[in-house]
């Protein structure tokens, strides 16, 4: 069972990551063209502290992947991940950023899981 502890914290820290993201994008001018200008904005939002807790995220759930792969198969523990990742990373961007929220979209999310069902159990 602490197996799955690891796939759950690679989950929720690379959705918090992402989330984190967007929402700060969100509120941030468009990038500039002019290469430099590019540079220097690209570093500058490196250094915001959401979108750097965005990056610090990414880094644990990383940790939590490796362990992970200590203990599953790649082609077990990656259609889980990517599962989790696409239904609550759009359950959340639905509620939180507020994304639209269609039929196409539900049953994409509901093909997702099944097609996750289907691998996890199939091994």
């Amino acid at each position: 069972m602490v197996s799955y502890f690891y796939i759950a914290g690679t989950i929720i820290f690379t959705v918090y990551g992402q989330l984190i993201m967007k929402w700060r994008m969100n509120g941030i001018a468009a990038l500039p063209e002019p290469t430099i200008e590019k540079i220097v904005f690209l570093i500058k939002l490196v250094f915001d502290p959401y979108i750097f807790s965005g990056f610090v995220a990414a880094f644990i759930a990383s940790l939590f992947w490796m362990a992970a792969m200590t203990k599953f198969e790649i082609s077990n523990a990656y259609p889980i991940i990517v599962g989790g990742l696409a239904v609550l990373t759009s359950i959340f961007a639905i509620f939180f950023l507020k994304e639209s929220f269609t039929l196409i979209k539900i049953i994409a999310l509901l093909l997702i899981v099944s097609g996750v069902y289907l691998l996890s159990n199939n091994s």
